[in-house]
């Protein structure tokens, strides 16, 4: 078992949302499930055996899904990034995930699905440019990307070696 395990509150998808990010995820399997009983009903509200908890795995990564209600919905100030080899990968990523999503939290390589979980879908190259300033123009670099929604590695190539 990991040490930290991410949680992801939602009201009543927590099976659903594990199905679909595991479809989405090549590596990646759904665990064990637990369900509400009659202990603590006056407290989550949460009918007699329906779905409380689902643990599933990405690439290695354990999360768990929590049907615990409305109380709580997720935003920006938590996202999860997904760093991909190539734009293929990126390609891959960013339509699964913002299938159904909001397209205004679209920005930068950032979405937010259907959920309302927030994603990162960055290519591995980015971070490699963005910290070697000295190798190449960031500041070119960076204003494209702020144009962008999806990155575009060879747009982002091209802004780092313009001089």
């Amino acid at each position: 078992m990991q040490k930290i395990t991410n949680n992801l509150w939602f009201d009543t998808q927590a099976a659903e949302a594990a199905k679909y990010y595991t479809s989405i995820f090549k590596n990646s399997a759904i665990g064990k499930t637990s369900c509400y009983g009659k202990e603590g009903h006056e407290i989550h509200k949460m009918p007699e055996g329906s779905v409380m908890t689902v643990e599933f795995e990405i690439e290695g990564q354990t999360f768990m899904a929590l049907n615990g209600g409305p109380v709580f919905k997720f935003n920006e100030a938590v996202s999860f990034i997904v760093n991909c080899k190539d734009q293929e990968e990126v390609d891959y990523y960013w339509e699964k995930l913002k299938e159904g999503g909001d397209e205004k939290a679209q920005q930068c390589g950032w979405l937010k699905d259907k959920y309302g979980v927030s994603w990162q879908i960055v290519p591995k190259i980015l971070s490699e440019m963005m910290s070697d300033p000295y190798l190449g123009n960031t500041e070119a670099l960076m204003r494209e990307m702020l144009k962008m929604k999806k990155l575009d590695i060879e747009k982002l190539k091209a802004a780092y070696e313009e001089k």
